[in-house]
């Protein structure tokens, strides 16, 4: 079927039949409309993932590396890849649009999303989604730009008021959206916050394009300015009235069936409050992308066949690899040699329980996980050795502290289910009098949705439970409402606990846990029951989780320090948990949590060959980063994580990453780090200097500049090269560009890889500039001793600024300083080139331009 086709199509259809499309059909899923041809879009979140539409742990999905990493690698060709796998795994699943990149930026290190979010800089998180949309859609699978836009931190995310000059909107905030738009996104999220005192879902932002002779500004830039012609769907619940979002440019109001369009804009229309021509621009919005998906007309042939499984995870492998960002290398400790590794300490709980992706909305189920301990395991004994097999080296693990103490969700490994007694716990839904309607087994304490039955009104979640130790432990049920716990048919806790939020993430996703002690014996097997009533307004989830007893900290600390003396390295992960890094809530302290930083000073005076794995989504503290030799920021490195890392570790490949943000030493010395709303407005004070450059303004020294990373050569920076003037007047940001030439020798002794940064700077300047910010980057590899030309493309929108007084990008003529190096605080070389004063405008002025 031909797009233009849609507008025959729309005739068929009656103006509720038109209404009604414009809301779900459930959670994930639009409406099917058989008069037209019209199937069911099935919807999912999948930054790192795609989970389908059901949170089953026994449905399980490939796990990526966070966006963090993705940005991490600064390598579009990657990104586009895995942008391909998500794509695959979205057809395997029957899902047509993805939720995901999400471009909002990391404004501060406080932000409690950061790991779904790609990076502090506009460029960057504007290439690297374009290169990750492209993936997508090669696939056949749309992409979805979100959460435009300023939806920048967690706290009061749902209501706050972001205050927000239109020059930083322009400049930072709506540059990668715009980028996205312009490389042809199939979808756009509204978010739930308000810019400037209105909310996403109905903001000028999106509007409507309006008829007549009217200046670029008087429409909102994703209708009009950019000429989007896809879909944009709210976030889940972010539609809160009928008419001020039916006027705007939003077109579809998830979940359903129930919205306030469902309950209201047909009475609107009828009324003659909303034109019925919006109508009909948003139900053909609808049908060119279910034309796009294949919901529309006759089904799409055979795609691509997917790739065996084993590749995948050779990609997600590679990928762990090309994100982790090596920091710091004193001595040469890394890459570790087998051979003078007979004996290696592997430390720290995140070693053994490693965090390969965040919390919240995202989150998916993996089939597998690798951790560090056993990818350094596998490597070593993957490495050739004198003297036969029993010349391997030894590698020993110590957690170093003493157990978690908050309850998590009950897994398999020491669980069963009393019914059929495999490992993990049975789910029972009972009727109002306690007779049982349904039963399943089940992997996990955490059952975020239990299924679907008729007259169901309580969930139980039941376990015997072995346990590792003898004491008290901690029991905790999770959920809303009326509920109950009980071990070996005491009941232990019964009470009514009500909602107390409307994040969604926090009512259906993460509830908090209600606790209790009880003393269980070690090996000794006690049934757990918690039981929750399903009343309406409570949520979905229901978790059951425990915690062991309380360890002897300074025991647990004393095993590490002998471990790490005994041994020819030492290896330390640590990191973020999701208490402390979570969607739906900012972070309060940037300091990594349950005594980690006590843990590696420890074991570093304990051993000189420390090497240090940091495992979180975001910047965290590093006050000890001098006293290591070694330190590796593995962010979520998703499913492939232990494989990956050891392949860094013992110099199979390179640490390929650069900081996609900047790390303070203390949080004390961030520049922009408020995430809290005051009286419901969050103000952005500091205008266009966020990242490097708001630390460059306040002349403040990080611990690691944006842009750094080192790896297993050296480079010398030896030249650069650039056109003296810029053609054009660039009075739009219009104009060819600049192709900058910077001349670079390998003058390490192996092959590697180096991201070229160049930055532009302007001395005497009228307008409120950074004092310089990124305007271009390439990579290029070489060989020991060889030269290389690396050709940044600079285009002339990074020499232009927004005017809020003539609503159109300009450019200040006189003369810019580049500067080229490999981070925002390392440019040895330098040039200049001088914009001119008025002349005629060149043709190209589109971000898809910027991006070249």
């Amino acid at each position: 079927m031909a797009e233009d086709e849609t507008g025959r199509l729309l005739e068929k259809l009656d103006i509720g039949q038109k209404v009604r499309l414009l809301t779900g059909a459930s959670n994930w899923r639009t409406y099917a409309e058989p008069a037209v041809g019209l199937r069911p879009v099935t919807m999912s979140d999948g930054p790192a993932g795609v989970r389908g539409e059901t949170w089953d742990e026994r449905r399980t999905s490939l796990v990526l590396p966070s966006p963090t990493a993705l940005a991490a690698s600064w390598d579009e060709e990657l990104v586009r890849d895995l942008g391909g796998l998500l794509a695959a795994e979205a057809r395997r699943m029957g899902v047509q649009v993805l939720l995901a990149p999400t471009l909002n930026l990391h404004r501060s290190p406080l932000g409690g999303r950061h790991f779904e979010c790609f990076s502090e800089d506009p460029l960057l998180t504007a290439r690297t989604g374009v290169a990750f949309v492209k993936g997508v859609q090669e696939g056949g699978v749309a992409a979805t730009a979100k959460h435009f836009v300023a939806n920048d931190a967690e706290t009061d995310r749902l209501h706050v008021d972001v205050r927000v000059t239109e020059r930083a909107l322009r400049e930072l905030y709506l540059a990668p959206f715009e980028a996205a738009v312009d490389a042809g996104v199939w979808a756009v999220m509204s978010a739930y916050n308000k810019v400037n005192g209105v909310t996403m879902s109905a903001s000028p932002l999106l509007e409507w394009p309006l008829k007549g002779d009217r200046p670029l500004r008087g429409n909102g830039p994703v209708r009009g300015g950019w000429g989007f012609d896809g879909l944009v769907v709210s976030d889940w619940g972010a539609v809160r009235s009928p008419l001020d979002s039916a006027l705007s440019g939003q077109d579809l109001a998830m979940p359903g069936p129930e919205s306030p369009w469902a309950a209201g804009l047909l009475a609107a229309v009828t009324a003659g409050l909303v034109d019925e021509a919006r109508i009909d621009d948003k139900v053909r919005r609808l049908l060119r992308l279910a034309l796009r998906v294949g919901a529309l007309g006759e089904p799409p042939s055979a795609r691509r066949p997917l790739s065996p499984p084993t590749g995948e995870r050779a990609l997600l492998r590679r990928a762990v690899a090309a994100g982790t960002v090596l920091l710091r290398n004193e001595g040469g400790v890394l890459p570790l040699d087998p051979a003078r590794s007979r004996r290696v300490a592997v430390i720290g709980p995140h070693a053994t329980e490693v965090r390969i992706q965040g919390g919240g909305s995202a989150e998916v189920f993996p089939s597998s996980v690798v951790t560090p301990l056993e990818g350094i395991e596998a490597a070593l004994r993957e490495a050739p050795v004198e003297g036969g097999a029993g010349d391997r080296a030894e590698v020993t693990y110590t957690p170093g502290l003493p157990p978690y103490t908050r309850p998590r969700p009950l897994d398999p490994a020491r669980t069963r289910d009393p019914r059929d007694g495999e490992p993990g716990v049975l789910v029972r839904l009972l009727d109002a009098d306690g007779a049982e309607l349904h039963a399943e087994h089940r992997l996990s304490g955490r059952i975020v949705e239990p299924a679907r039955v008729a007259g169901a009104v309580t969930v139980e979640i039941r376990a015997l439970v072995r346990p590792s130790r003898s004491g008290s432990w901690t029991l905790g049920v999770g959920g809303w409402g009326l509920m109950s716990l009980s071990v070996d048919g005491r009941t232990l806790l019964s009470g009514e606990f009500p909602l107390d939020s409307d994040d969604p993430t926090r009512v259906h996703v993460s509830p908090p846990y209600r606790c209790v002690r009880a003393e269980l014996t070690e090996g000794v097997e006690s049934e757990v029951v918690a039981q929750r009533r399903l009343d309406a307004g409570t949520g979905v989830a229901t978790l059951l989780g425990a915690a062991p007893p309380p360890g002897d900290a300074p025991a647990a600390l004393a095993a590490a320090v002998a471990a790490a003396r005994a041994a020819d390295v030492a290896v330390v992960v640590v990191g973020t948990t999701e208490e402390s890094e979570s969607e739906g809530r900012d972070r309060e302290s940037l300091a990594l949590p349950d005594g980690q930083d006590a843990l590696v000073r420890a074991v570093a005076r304990a051993n000189p060959r420390t090497v240090v794995l940091v495992n979180s989504g975001g910047p965290v503290a590093l006050p000890w980063h001098r006293d290591v030799p070694a330190l590796l920021l593995a962010w979520l490195p998703g499913q492939e994580a232990g494989h990956g890392l050891a392949d860094v570790l013992f110099g199979r490949t390179e640490p390929g990453g650069r900081l996609p943000t900047t790390w303070a030493l203390a949080q004390e010395d961030v520049p922009v780090l408020d995430t809290r709303p005051r009286d419901g407005r969050l103000p952005y004070e500091e205008g266009v200097h966020i990242g490097h450059r708001a630390w460059l303004r306040a002349g403040a020294e990080p611990a690691y500049w944006f842009g750094h990373g080192v790896g297993y050569t050296t480079w010398a920076y030896e030249g650069i090269q650039a056109p003296s003037a810029v053609g054009g007047d660039g009075a739009d940001g219009s104009g060819p560009g600049v192709d900058v030439r910077v001349r670079l020798r390998n003058t390490g002794p192996r092959r590697g890889r180096e991201v070229v940064q160049v930055y532009v700077a302007r001395a005497d300047t009228a307008v409120d500039r950074p004092v310089r910010a990124l305007a271009g980057y390439a990579a290029v590899e070489a060989g020991p001793g060889e030269e290389v030309v690396a050709t940044v493309r600079l285009a002339a929108r990074a020499l232009s600024h927004w005017s809020a007084e003539t609503g159109r990008w300009e450019s200040e003529p006189g003369e810019f300083t580049l500067l080229a190096g490999r981070s925002a605080g390392e440019l040895p070389l330098r040039t200049t080139v001088t914009v001119p004063g008025p002349g005629p405008l060149a043709p190209e002025s589109s971000m898809e331009s910027a991006l070249r």
